[in-house]
């Protein structure tokens, strides 16, 4: 199969030419499906003598193409308009790779199926805490899967354990994930409206199509970007922070060191 931005709405080799059960069989669909995109508009008119109508390989490709989007997920209603833009000359494939960009998944952590033995055990317990798991679950840091849970934010359960390990208790742990969460929420939404008020809105809801490029890219950078950002100023906030309150602690602790030390000398 080409790939749809290949084509244009009306090109293509034209050649062959197919009575309406035989481009069903080499598009890979059925000919009930091939009336029903021909009322919708989804098709190209066909070229017809007396009563049979020929289909080309424009036809083929088209076929393909909304079988392709179909299988992504997409409405004939939505197809529709994909194709609509295709015609008046948006490159349909430059628009999928935007859509593809938007729609994939922004973590790159697998999820993975642990028992509640394994779970109690990570975090050092005999048992779960009933409490503990149920805002685990709260903020999707965990699922439950039957008797296990799918750990769906491994990095995230990871710190959790090992400030358990450290002391801090673990209900502690888990209302700071959820204080973080809303941070961070709010942190990741001033990013995307930033991206949307000030590169997609001016671009207008008719995507160009020397656009999309460009808008692709913007989408794609996002990730780093905001995890940069995030990452540059927690360095800086945790250095103040660990100044201004570890750091005094220990500086405590040095003073009391030096009076004993004194007072035993």
């Amino acid at each position: 199969m080409k790939d749809v931005g290949d084509l244009k709405a009306g090109e293509g080799p034209g050649i062959a030419e197919y009575r309406i059960d035989d481009l069903a069989r080499v598009a890979g669909t059925t000919v009930r499906n091939v009336r029903a995109y021909q009322d919708r508009g989804l098709l190209p008119p066909s070229r017809r003598e007396g009563r049979v109508a020929f289909y080309s390989d424009v036809h083929v490709a088209r076929l393909r193409i909304i079988t392709e989007l179909l299988e992504r997920g997409y409405t004939l209603s939505n197809i529709r308009e994909l194709l609509g833009a295709w015609a008046s000359g948006q490159n349909v494939g430059e628009l999928l790779g935007l859509e593809a960009v938007l729609a994939a998944p922004w973590s790159d952590e697998t999820p993975t199926t642990i028992s509640t033995e394994e779970l109690a055990d990570l975090f050092g317990q005999s048992e779960v805490d009933p409490e503990a798991v149920e805002l685990a679950l709260d903020l999707g840091v965990i699922e439950a899967v039957g008797d296990a849970y799918l750990v769906r934010k491994q990095r995230i359960l990871n710190v959790g354990a090992e400030l358990v390990a450290a002391g801090i208790p673990l209900s502690a742990a888990l209302a700071l994930g959820a204080r973080l969460r809303e941070d961070i929420d709010r942190v990741a939404e001033g990013f995307v409206e930033l991206v949307a008020t000030y590169v997609f809105d001016p671009v207008g809801d008719l995507i160009p199509s020397e656009e999309i490029p460009r808008l692709t890219e913007i989408v794609r950078r996002l990730r780093p970007l905001a995890e940069e950002a995030v990452d540059a100023e927690l360095a800086d906030a945790m250095a103040r922070h660990v100044q201004t309150q570890l750091r005094d602690r220990l500086d405590r602790m040095l003073g009391e060191f030096g009076r004993t030390q004194s007072e035993a000398s």
